[in-house]
């Protein structure tokens, strides 16, 4: 097995269990990051959780791909922030009850907003694979 991937064909991320009780050393190419479990599973509960490492690549793949959609279209780069959430469902706590994404844009009028968030949710695998699993909401806000 090859050490790294073609980021347009595949990812790996590789990680282990270091002696703190639920502390996790996760690897992405050369990338080095510390994941913890949450308090009410035992663990430390200080570095982030696999959840907010989830919300990250949605808000990773959002930003990046509202930006590609710009470029593209010959626009200046969006000032754009993107805020992700998720709430656990209280009766399956091995789902979410809901899902939401939050895009504020400043200076860019709502139909491009519409129009660069269109191409995230057309193109993003991780947003996509998430809405068929249950109720993702995107919200767009211009100002």
């Amino acid at each position: 097995m090859s050490n790294h991937l073609d980021p347009d064909v595949g990812s790996r991320v590789s990680g282990y269990a270091d002696s703190n009780y639920g502390r996790f050393i996760l690897s992405a190419r050369n990338n080095h990051f510390v994941s913890d479990a949450r308090i009410s599973q035992g663990g430390p509960g200080e570095a982030a959780s696999a959840g907010e490492f989830l919300l990250a690549a949605l808000v990773s793949c959002g930003l990046g791909l509202v930006h590609a959609s710009a470029r593209d279209s010959g626009d200046p780069r969006p000032d754009v922030t993107l805020t992700a959430e998720f709430l656990r469902n209280p009766e399956d706590p091995t789902s979410f009850a809901s899902l939401t994404l939050t895009y504020a844009f400043k200076g860019t009028d709502r139909i491009a907003a519409q129009r660069y968030v269109e191409h995230f949710t057309s193109k993003c695998p991780i947003y996509n694979t998430l809405k068929r699993g249950g109720p993702v909401e995107v919200r767009i806000e211009t100002a």
